[in-house]
Parts: structure tokens; C-alpha cells; sequence
């Protein structure tokens, strides 16, 4: 396990601080802990419910919660933000669970029901594409190929990738532009 970054650790302090004023009745503070964590509880929240509207209502209750339970905040037997996402997070749970249940279909409309997997032909297909990618990614430099894959399909930003390399923004956008042009080169041929 990596030690974290003085700026984690700043920003964790910060927000366990500002949990502890909520705690203490401090709406300041309980604006501050939703400037710093309402894009992540959204995101669980909407992962779980997997409709906006309703992860908005979520999140709404998450923070009423939060203005009533602050006071139970434990720095040292949580990290703020651990303690948070399970508030978010079983909340969403909550409400899945209060969602009334479906009605149930005869067992003879399961012949009806249609197969909408691809065709064997479309997964073959898929398949040798998905390969021609990897194949092309491979044939790239590495540290190209390794910022490509960061970025488009772990999500870093370029700012994160350049700071994870050590390198200027400037020098990480253009090793993912020329990366992008010899890809593109490579899957064209195919």
C-alpha cells in the first residue's frame, strides 16, 4: 500500500474537520462537506439507482442524514469520506428496497421474451475488433500506450496521467495526440 499524498491527507483533515463542525451545527460547514463530496455520493447513488431523478432525491436525504448524524463522526475509526459513501450508499439501498415489487408474468410469456444478446456472428466480430485494438495499443510506445489506456478506459484526465508520470501537461496531451494518430493509423489498416 502506497503512502497517501500530503494533498490527500490535507483534503481528508479538511473534510473530517468540516464534519465535525456539522456535527456541532455548523450549515457552513455542512455547505463545505457538499461542495467537497456531492459528485462522488451522486455517483453511488446513481450507480445503485440507476435513475437521475431519483439518486438526486437519494442524495438530498444522504446530506439530511448527515446533518443529523455528524455528531456520531469518528475520525479515527473512519475516513470521512468512507463514512460518507456508506451513508450514500445504503440509503440507495433503502430506497431500491422501497421501490414496490414488479408483477410477475405468466410462465408462458417467457417464449415471448426476445434474445437480445448479439448474434454469434456480432460477438466474433466484436471480438476480433476488440483484438485489433490491443494488438494496435501494443505496437504503440509505452509510455504512450500506457497513457491511452489510462485515460480512455480508467478515466484519468490528462492533468492526473501528467502528474502520475511526472511529466508537464504539455508533454502528456502530446504523447496521447501522436499515441491517438499512430492508433488511428493502425486500426485504419486493418
Amino acid at each position: 500500500m502506497t503512502p497517501s499524498s500530503p494533498s490527500a491527507s490535507l483534503a481528508r483533515k479538511r473534510l473530517a474537520d468540516a464534519l465535525i463542525s456539522v456535527g456541532k451545527g455548523d450549515r457552513a460547514a455542512l455547505a463545505e462537506v457538499y461542495n467537497l463530496t456531492s459528485a462522488k455520493l451522486f455517483g453511488i447513488c446513481l450507480r445503485i439507482c440507476g435513475n437521475r431523478e431519483e439518486a438526486e432525491d437519494v442524495v438530498q436525504e444522504v446530506y439530511v442524514k448527515v446533518w443529523q448524524r455528524a455528531g456520531r463522526f469518528d475520525p479515527e475509526r473512519a475516513s470521512p469520506i468512507t463514512w460518507l459513501a456508506a451513508i450514500a450508499r445504503n440509503s440507495a439501498i433503502d430506497r431500491l428496497r422501497a421501490r414496490p415489487a414488479a408483477a410477475a408474468a405468466p410462465i408462458d410469456a417467457a417464449a415471448m421474451v426476445a434474445d437480445d444478446r448479439p448474434a454469434a456472428d456480432a460477438m466474433i466480430e466484436d471480438a476480433q475488433e476488440q483484438g485489433r485494438m490491443r494488438a494496435c495499443l501494443d505496437a504503440l510506445e509505452a509510455r504512450a500506450s500506457s497513457a491511452i489506456r489510462a485515460a480512455f478506459f480508467g478515466g484519468l484526465t490528462y492533468a492526473e496521467l501528467a502528474k502520475r508520470d511526472r511529466v508537464p501537461l504539455g508533454t502528456m496531451k502530446t504523447w496521447i495526440r501522436r499515441g491517438l494518430l499512430q492508433l488511428k493509423a493502425c486500426l485504419g489498416d486493418g
